[in-house]
């Protein structure tokens, strides 16, 4: 921490706080350099010659001179591969038991001394010396992995290692979690410690709040991804490629991942861009299933009180602008009982969720990682209960780790701890807000000092990660992905017959399990807009289907132009959350024109809300992201792959937001096939750019010609809006009819299109009957319709 550190730690949470969090900070440094080890001489170690291999389910043992490595093929495709004998289990990532090997891969001699596992949709291929090359079926190198190199101490502590590896030259990098600069990774060096950036993150400032060891590699050889699966603090640095020119050299692509400790595994999947997205999610768990309600427009309130939350949703239904949620957060703790809203502004909660429910708005309860550190504070009282020692994060001495969040000592609950997680979750049927709907749990990275003015916890603190014990090294980029399974769980046992709905801030690889994301804290500004959109990408493409920017940044005031553009962005975002800003952020206050347009994309996204539903539920089915790039279906178009300034929404949807300041028109790269403007129904060929208008009043938004969307029609009743395929070719689409906020599953029904006769015919595939619902067909003058 130096002097600039410490100025802004008091401009921003006032002299007494910042003086708090100073001390605080100087606390936890000083525990880390007593109880931190510095790791000294340290010896260098390589794989060495390989001296035998051992064939086994599913692939087998390749033995080298200094360590060996494991190859299995798992039932579903996926690949893991292990060195020093690491084994999948345990990890926080894996859903459930690890897969099965699949009995049809084995392990067999390659050439030049060599060993290889032959696989349906992938080859690896080891070295003599240690090299892995992963290969597509017909012989592409997709990836060359370079044997680890270990850091070990001579008295047998744990090693650091490092791991690069090469990617065709045309390759390009996605992924690595929530990466403001994203969703297309380009040279830099990107930080594995999920981090509070404080107010105002935008494009260059890394690491985030959600950090993932996730890579995910589109080239021509094919997609693929890989997953190490360490926790650990780590770095992975990306160089792109570059094509020689003429009979030049091409340049591989190059990354380099660093981990300060743990073991060298992880995980690799090929194919398609949606086959790729499948089997991660088949390894890590099906994505939660957002209610209905979680999928139409949202409103966090920041430090709102019961009179204020009236005059809301009254101003909402007055301009009848929809609004399906509203955001506790954390200005609504009370400071005694940490996790519901206090009575000095809510003195009737469970009135208030009562009459707001009558409305069609939900409330959602925020949640603090932190608890205070106070003998009145009852999750204090009760966690000193949990277990043998406490429920809270302790130093290598044993006792509990103290930290500053606003003006209060605090400690943290350590979630790695199954005991822990169920004490917790129990605490959620009393501190919530009575008639709350969801949870949503922030500040649990946990917050990082100076720049959100909260203590981190030391890296000597120590956790139990499920009885094996290990320090916050370790820990912390799984703090937040336990705390929600805590959550996850809580809620489950509170209402068994609901779906649970959370949010987290923070988390890792396999959060889907118990519920999406937010951006959390992106500036206000045009980059901050931009920075909105890469987030939601990035983080579909490493398994997070459900997330969303907040509308207006955070930390500023937006202009009326900027705040209209963030909002027709966030309309279709898979979570439309408006963020409270400053001194307010609703449509009416800036002005009656940008209130005309808001309104409109607000209206848009309630008409498209049976197409969401039906995105969620394919979401949950088969890992295929709600937005998605515009490559997702044609990832060997380099054009494509280099466009990160529009997407798909679904398969059927090509949205083009404006990400910057005065624009009206814009640019737009198609997919190939025909495209209608949904404004004006023109049609457009695609692969090629086109040039389309973007006012004010709306952002191109255009439909695939073929698509069957589902719609609410003017009337609330359910509609097919079929737009209209080319002549000879067919089309279709699906419909996931929502069934509520229970477990009951839901059936996906699938209807083509087709021209016949001049006419335009929709079916339900499979069957011969009358299609039950209104179908509207759009792109022609005229049209018949079935």
């Amino acid at each position: 921490m130096d002097g600039r550190d410490l100025v802004r730690s008091v401009r921003l949470v006032g002299s007494v706080q910042g003086m708090r969090t100073v001390r605080s900070a100087w606390l936890r440094r000083r525990a880390d350099a007593r109880t931190v080890a510095a790791r000294g001489a340290e010896r260098a170690r390589v794989p060495g010659l390989l001296t035998g291999a051992e064939p086994g389910p599913g692939g087998g043992v390749v033995r080298f001179a200094r360590s060996e490595l494991l190859v299995r093929v798992a039932v579903g495709g996926a690949v893991f591969w292990s060195w020093d004998g690491a084994e999948p289990s345990p990890s926080y990532a894996l859903a459930g038991a690890v897969p099965e090997p699949d009995e049809r891969a084995r392990l067999e001699p390659h050439t030049n001394g060599g060993w290889q596992v032959v696989s349906e949709r992938m080859t690896v291929v080891v070295s003599r010396r240690g090299a892995v090359e992963l290969r597509t079926p017909g012989g592409v190198v997709l990836r060359r992995e370079e044997p680890p190199r270990w850091w070990e101490t001579p008295d047998g502590g744990g090693a650091r290692w490092v791991q690069r590896s090469e990617v065709p030259a045309d390759a390009r990098f996605f992924g690595l979690g929530a990466r403001s600069g994203g969703p297309r990774l380009r040279e830099g060096s990107y930080g594995l410690w999920n981090t509070d950036p404080g107010e105002g993150s935008g494009p260059g400032d890394d690491p985030l709040h959600l950090t993932m060891p996730v890579q995910l590699v589109v080239s021509d050889a094919g997609t693929h991804l890989v997953f190490h699966d360490n926790s650990w603090s780590g770095r992975v640095t990306l160089r792109e490629g570059e094509e020689g020119a003429g009979s030049g050299h091409d340049r591989a692509g190059t990354c380099e991942v660093r981990m300060d400790g743990g073991p060298v595994r992880g995980w690799v999947a090929a194919g398609t861009p949606a086959r790729v997205l499948g089997t991660w999610t088949a390894l890590t768990g099906a994505p939660a299933l957002p209610p209905s309600w979680a999928l139409g427009p949202q409103r966090a309130l920041g430090s709102a009180g019961e009179r204020e939350v009236r005059r809301i949703v009254r101003g909402y239904r007055e301009r009848d602008l929809p609004l399906s949620v509203l955001h506790l957060d954390g200005g609504h703790r009370d400071t005694r009982r940490g996790l519901t809203a206090g009575p000095r502004r809510f003195p009737d909660p469970s009135g208030l969720a009562g009459d707001l429910r009558e409305e069609g708005v939900r409330l959602v309860s925020a949640v603090g990682a932190a608890v205070r550190a106070s003998p009145d504070d009852e999750a204090f009282a009760s966690g000193l209960g949990v277990g043998a020692h406490g429920a809270f994060v302790r130093d290598p001495g044993g006792s509990r780790v103290l930290g500053t969040v606003g003006r209060e000592e605090c400690v943290h609950p350590d979630f790695t701890d199954p005991l822990v997680r169920e004490w917790w979750g129990g605490l959620y049927a009393e501190r919530l807000v009575p008639g709350s709907a969801g949870v949503r749990h922030d500040m649990n990275e946990p917050g990082l000092f100076p720049a959100s003015g909260n203590a981190s916890l030391p890296r000597s603190a120590r956790h139990a990660m499920e009885g094996r014990g290990g320090d916050h090294r370790e820990a912390r980029n799984v703090y937040a992905l336990t705390m929600a399974r805590a959550g996850y769980e809580g809620l489950l046992r509170l209402r068994p017959d609901e779906r649970p709905f959370l949010l987290s801030r923070s988390g890792w690889a396999g959060m889907q399990r118990y519920g999406g994301t937010w951006s959390g804290g992106v500036a206000t500004g045009w980059p901050g807009l931009r920075t909105s959109l890469a987030l939601v990408l990035g983080l579909g493409l490493c398994g997070v289907p459900y997330s969303g920017p907040d509308v207006g940044g955070s930390g500023g005031s937006p202009s009326p132009e900027l705040y209209l553009r963030w909002f027709q962005l966030g309309a279709y975002m898979p979570m439309f959350l408006t963020d409270p800003g400053v001194g307010g952020r609703e449509p009416w206050e800036y002005g009656p024109e940008v209130l005309a347009h808001a309104g409109r994309a607000a209206r848009e996204r309630e008409r498209l809300h049976p197409y969401f539903v039906t995105l969620s539920h394919l979401a949950r089915l088969t890992g295929a992201p709600y937005v998605r790039p515009l490559w997702w279906g044609a990832s060997g178009d380099r054009e494509l792959r280099d466009c990160e300034d529009a997407f798909l929404l679904g398969d059927a949807l090509l949205v083009a937001p404006v990400l910057e300041e005065g624009v009206t028109r814009r640019a737009v790269r198609l997919p190939c096939g025909r495209w209608y403007d949904t404004a004006t129904e023109r049609a457009y060929e695609g692969p090629g750019q086109v040039v389309l208008d973007a006012p004010l009043s709306g952002i191109p938004v255009l439909a695939r010609a073929g698509a069957v969307v589902p719609v609410l029609g003017p009337d609330g009743e359910l509609e097919l809006e079929a737009w209209a395929p080319v002549p000879g070719r067919t089309g279709g689409g699906l419909l996931a009819r929502d069934t509520g906020d229970g477990w009951e599953a839901a059936e996906v029904e699938r209807y083509t299109s087709r021209t016949r006769s001049g006419r335009v015919v929709v079916e339900r595939e499979g069957e011969e009957v009358r299609v039950p619902y209104r179908v509207r067909v759009r792109g022609l003058p005229s049209a018949g319709q079935r």
